[in-house]
């Protein structure tokens, strides 16, 4: 899971305006890193453009998925990330950015400002700390340990019943236990059941 852009755009009337962006391009070779830059830039200028105030989509290109959450008042946000990076996390996300962004940079600045002027300094920290979304966000976190839990249950089930199986037929094999305690251990494992999983 990876992030690769993170960027604030404007909506304007014919065309999208970057206000602020964050790239993590190390993946790449030195000497692609500027061009996937710029072509990350396009790309999300050109989605925001096509995308409608008050919508969030998710693009397809390649193995790259671009999260775009354009807001009523024309502030956009673009997450360009690997197919396997969460969607819920990549939206909370632009949502958090966005928030800030608005709070902290003014509205008539919106629509003439470029990544020189706009003085927002939270991107890069929220791209590196987005990086890994179990950490990230509270919610997959938590999803992530009741997977783990879940998973360590199972495990603990099957071998309970496995050794419960292997004592049974024990049980049955042996010649040597009289019929009363036969009966004795039957007697007991019925009253233990009640706990039994289906």
């Amino acid at each position: 899971m990876k992030l690769y852009s993170l960027s604030v755009l404007y909506k304007g009337d014919s065309k999208a305006v970057l206000l602020k962006a964050a790239y993590d391009v190390s993946s790449f070779s030195f000497f692609q890193r500027s061009s996937v830059q710029e072509f990350m830039t396009f790309t999300s200028q050109l989605i925001v453009e096509r995308s409608e105030k008050g919508s969030r989509a998710s693009v397809k290109e390649q193995e790259y998925l671009c999260h775009v959450y354009v807001r009523n008042d024309s502030l956009s946000g673009v997450v360009i990330a690997d197919n396997e990076y969460p969607s819920r996390v990549a939206f909370t996300l632009l949502e958090k950015v966005l928030d800030e962004f608005s709070k902290q940079v003014d509205r008539i600045d919106w629509p003439v400002g470029s990544p020189a002027t706009i003085h927002y300094a939270a991107l890069d920290s929220y791209l590196s700390r987005y990086q890994n979304p179990r950490e990230a966000d509270p919610m997959t976190k938590v999803q992530a340990e009741l997977d783990e839990t879940k998973i360590i249950l199972h495990n603990t089930m099957e071998s309970l019943l496995e050794r419960g199986e292997k004592l049974d037929d024990l049980v049955s094999k042996s010649e040597v236990l009289g019929t009363q305690s036969k009966a004795f251990y039957k007697t007991a494992r019925k009253q233990n059941s009640c706990c039994e999983i289906m």
